[in-house]
């Protein structure tokens, strides 16, 4: 496993590219007023936008405390593999949560029990609303395309966790999902995938919203004895790059959970390859980007 130290020394050259391309992207606005996200851990972020403090898909559990998933690449590896890079008490420090879906890996006990019960949670839909509600918490929301907060948009937008042959195998498992569009008229408009592989759902968000930024779910998840991943891998954030070239592509989901196989050094040595490298951020644990 790569050192946090040894990514911060890799990645170097990729955040300076990346900042000089948001940058030339016209904001002028000083660091402290702009929109920041920080990677957490695995998908866990922490976005501050148009004064909004966001908590998206926390899993608060200490390393190692639950098995790896069953079925899935390197399934022995007890989960998360790495330790939370911040204090549990500034990660819940927020306005608001996002659940993207009900997976342990987005939404596990820890931070349930971390979670201040009458915190706006935002979800999928009224199934996983009713869940939550189910957990103590009283102010479920659930997303829409026109659900917005304190000011903020908050578009829902489909995605797929997996492809076709994964759904004939395991679709109960995998359920549905979904992602966020972010917008304000003094921000840039900041699209969450969420766990979805590159398809049509994605790429009209690309196409209708025009996200200047791209947060993607880009391990590459893998289950044992199907092809393909359930979330993005490099090819991925490829097609992502060309439909969207001008957007600031930001990659989550990486090193945390046994069955993501994408290293971050791995993804920036492919993006160097193609060509995107400028356009790629790929945050540490614990590392903030400003947008």
């Amino acid at each position: 496993m790569t050192t946090r130290r040894q990514l911060l020394a890799m990645s170097a050259s990729a955040v300076v590219g990346s900042a000089v391309s948001a940058s030339a992207q016209g904001n002028d606005a000083s660091s402290e007023s702009r929109s920041k996200i920080t990677q957490i851990r695995n998908a866990t972020l922490r976005i501050d936008y148009a004064g909004v403090r966001f908590l998206v898909d926390p899993m608060l559990a200490e390393r190692h405390s639950f098995p790896g998933f069953p079925g899935t690449a390197n399934n022995k590896q007890h989960n998360p593999m790495v330790h939370l890079p911040l204090p549990i008490a500034d990660i819940v420090d927020v306005d608001a949560v996002i659940v993207t879906h009900l997976h342990e890996d987005h939404w596990d006990q820890a931070a349930r029990d971390a979670l201040e019960k009458d915190l706006p949670i935002f979800v999928q839909n009224d199934a996983d609303a009713e869940v939550v509600r189910g957990q103590s918490f009283t102010d479920v929301r659930v997303l829409s395309e026109s659900s917005e907060f304190d000011g903020v948009g908050l578009i829902k937008t489909a995605g797929r966790h997996g492809t076709e042959a994964h759904f004939e195998v395991i679709a109960e498992i995998l359920g549905e999902v979904c992602g966020v569009v972010f917008s304000h008229p003094d921000e840039k408009t900041v699209y969450l995938a969420g766990d979805t592989i590159w398809n049509d759902d994605v790429a009209a968000v690309l196409s209708v919203h025009a996200p200047e930024v791209a947060i993607l779910n880009a391990g590459y998840a893998m289950v044992q004895g199907v092809d393909g991943s359930i979330i993005m891998g490099a090819e991925d954030v490829l097609r992502v790059y060309e439909a969207a070239p001008e957007a600031l592509l930001i990659a989550s989901h990486m090193e945390a959970i046994n069955h993501c196989v994408l290293t971050r050094a791995e993804l920036r040595a492919f993006a160097a390859e193609e060509g995107f490298l400028d356009n790629l951020l790929t945050p540490g644990d614990g590392e903030t980007s400003t947008i």
